[in-house]
């Protein structure tokens, strides 16, 4: 029997929209859904179906030991200098009538883990927590003469160590229940999670000389989502109700001689409600999504002489929509079509405030101005499968982008490209893609704001003309059984005709390689090599007209890996493995004034090498012994000493050189 709308065709429409539902696609043939009114079930037993009632899955335990002088090694090893214990689980439950339960636990005691549970009824209701922690660090020896403590920055006469890093703190809760009613399905979900943020960041205030220093992090953002979604045969419809609130604890930064010098990140809050549908007619799948929301922003403000509030009266009310449409013309040609709304209305308060200069505060008054933004997207594409080893895509793309009180208040961005997959050549793969973009828009000038002390002539990036090209070519290929190689090399180019002062061209080249090796059963590989290049010119005036001097910036990018895993020692019960890999970058600038001036570069490399052994010692007991470690140098001639430069204060030169090592050993219990 032969249908006229299969589910490959189904797969297709659906991967090309991005708010389909998989719901709506997909065709039930599960024994659930047989029709068994007529027959006798008394009789009949199966004897060979696997009982999956009970628990099954992993459970690990393991202890870690880290040994580095540098905080910095943590963000490899999930694990700060000395020794930690570790739980990592995968369990799942199997009851009677539909009811389920599920514990996915993830390094927890490490530095960076997770944990989700959920239990429920399959078809009835679902139940879920969720736990995280993530870590950032960037240093433990920063040098600083200040010292935070109740909303005071203390000047301290010797200079002290102080640590650089974030860890966040994430907690969730959702439920979420489903019914049928008639030929509907009727869900309703709520979800709520909180995240605390903590640490000390690298920052900085001027009073009166530019002051390097750590900033305390300690903020709070709860986060709520609720909803409903009525599905049919072949539509889907959902409601949504978003809401966030970020509450920071640090109040305004003071010296014990001076108040309000550091403005902390602002209160805000913000709600969305969304509505989306999904429908599905014959070979067409059409979705579309309207939102409307509102960004709230009314903390108090420091009071300095001709500050007129006391409260930022800051509102934004934001609309979204989008609407796409995708259809399977005939077997071999398939179209699609979106468009795409965005609009962001400042509807804050205006107030008269002094102006400020370069030099000082002029004394004239001017009302602050309402930035407001609005966006539209176009999108159309096509795919044709030429025959079964050649499908030719191609599209136009185009964004609208007004934005008010700007240098340039309207930008218009057109792409088009195309796209050829092939695989005409034996156990290959080929894709090729090429696309060219242009954004050009109104008349450039100098914000009426900033255009004392902006040169007329500098083009900031993100708004100046541009013509972009770019290639892209992935291969893959399997020339033997125990061998895959994947290829993939992208090129850009990017020119700035019409800029004179500011970024006039870049260039971005890149490759990566790939190699999945299997020598033997038992035995298995990996190799990898990938670089990239990015050169880029800019152009600058030091004597605030035509351009007088000119930059060049050279980026590069390494990274080289392998490994091995070998499992068949001692009658198939021990595997051994290696894993190396090895990452390099740098950065190199030089300036031309007159004659040319090396300007310093940045410089990092690491190397990594993890050795492990798993041995079973049961049908269920497993045990894993793994070495870790980590060799990595940066410098960056930005750094200096705290008081290297007069009239400036560092927090030290925040370079890394180090040597790490960690031994974890940890043991698996299969329980099924």
């Amino acid at each position: 029997m032969r249908y006229p709308l299969n589910l490959i065709t189904l797969a297709l429409i659906s991967a090309s929209g991005s708010m389909m539902s998989t719901s709506l696609l997909a065709a039930d043939f599960g024994v659930n859904n047989a029709n068994t009114a007529s027959v006798n079930m008394d009789k009949y037993q199966c004897k060979r179906c696997p009982d999956n009632a009970g628990y099954t899955g992993q459970l690990g335990l393991g202890v870690a030991y880290s040994d580095s002088d540098d905080i910095h090694s943590a963000n490899a090893f999930n694990n700060e200098d000395g020794t930690t214990g570790v739980l990592n689980a995968n369990i799942q439950y199997r009851g009677e009538q539909g009811y389920q339960a599920k514990a996915v636990v993830t390094n927890l005691g490490m530095a960076n883990s997770r944990a989700h549970l959920e239990a429920g009824k399959t078809a009835s209701f679902n139940a879920e927590l969720d736990y995280r922690q993530l870590s950032q660090y960037q240093h433990d020896d920063a040098q600083s003469q200040l010292w935070y403590a109740n909303g005071t920055l203390t000047p301290s006469s010797q200079v002290q160590t102080q640590e650089l890093s974030l860890k966040r703190k994430q907690i969730g809760m959702g439920l979420s229940a489903q019914h049928q009613f008639g030929e509907q399905d009727y869900q309703v979900f709520a979800k709520y999670s909180q995240e605390e943020k903590t640490g000390y960041k690298a920052s900085s205030f001027v009073s009166p000389r530019p002051t390097h220093f750590g900033l305390p992090v300690d903020a709070t953002t709860d986060k709520f989502s609720s909803g409903l979604s009525v599905s049919g045969q072949n539509w889907l419809t959902t409601v949504n109700y978003q809401y966030s609130e970020y509450d920071n604890q640090i109040d305004s930064l003071s010296l014990p001689y001076l108040a309000d010098v550091y403005a902390p990140a602002p209160d805000n809050s913000a709600y969305q409600l969304s509505l989306a549908g999904n429908y599905l007619y014959g070979r067409t799948a059409i979705s579309a999504l309207v939102a409307t929301g509102r960004m709230i922003q009314d903390a108090a403000v420091i009071q300095t002489t001709g500050n007129p509030i006391q409260n930022w009266d800051g509102q934004i009310d934001t609309t979204d929509g989008k609407f796409n449409i995708t259809s399977m013309v005939s077997n071999r040609l398939r179209l699609g079509a979106s468009v795409s709304y965005s609009k962001r209305d400042n509807k804050s308060s205006t107030w008269e405030f002094a102006q400020l200069e370069s030099d000082g505060i002029s004394g004239a008054f001017k009302q602050n101005v309402l930035l407001d933004s609005e966006k539209l997207t176009y999108k159309l594409n096509l795919s044709y499968r030429i025959d079964s080893d050649y499908r030719l895509q191609a599209g136009i793309d185009r964004k609208e982008l007004e934005r008010s009180y700007s240098d340039r208040e309207q930008t218009d961005e057109t792409k088009l490209w195309t796209q050829l997959n092939v695989r005409s050549i034996a156990n290959s793969k080929l894709k090729l893609k090429a696309s060219y973009g242009q954004r050009d828009g109104s008349q450039y000038q100098a914000s009426g704001l900033t255009s004392s002390i902006e040169n007329p002539l500098l083009r900031k990036f993100y708004l100046a003309d541009r013509d972009r090209l770019a290639f892209e070519a992935k291969f893959s290929h399997a020339p033997a059984s125990w061998i895959n190689v994947s290829l993939t090399g992208r090129y850009a180019d990017d020119d700035y005709s019409d800029t004179s002062l500011g970024l006039t061209a870049s260039e971005d080249i890149s490759y990566n390689l790939n190699l999945d090796l299997m020598f033997a059963k038992q035995f298995t590989g990996y190799a990898f090599a990938g670089q990239q290049w990015i050169e880029s010119k800019q152009n600058g005036s030091q004597s605030f007209s035509t351009a007088d001097w000119s930059a060049d910036v050279e980026d590069e990018f390494i990274n080289l890996g392998l490994g091995v895993n070998y499992a068949g020692l001692m009658q198939n019960k021990l595997s051994l493995g290696l894993d190396y890999l090895f990452a390099n970058s740098n950065s190199d600038k030089q300036v031309v004034y007159m004659t040319s001036q090396p300007q310093g570069d940045y410089y990092s490399y690491r190397h990594s090498a993890e050795l492990y052994a798993n041995y079973k010692v049961s049908e269920q007991l497993g045990v894993k012994l793994g070495y870790q470690y980590e060799r990595y140098y940066d410098t960056d001639n930005a750094q200096v000493d705290v008081s290297a430069i007069n009239g400036l204060t560092t927090l030290g030169k925040l370079n890394h050189n180090y040597n790490a090592h960690q031994v974890m050993l940890s043991f698996s219990y299969q329980l099924r």
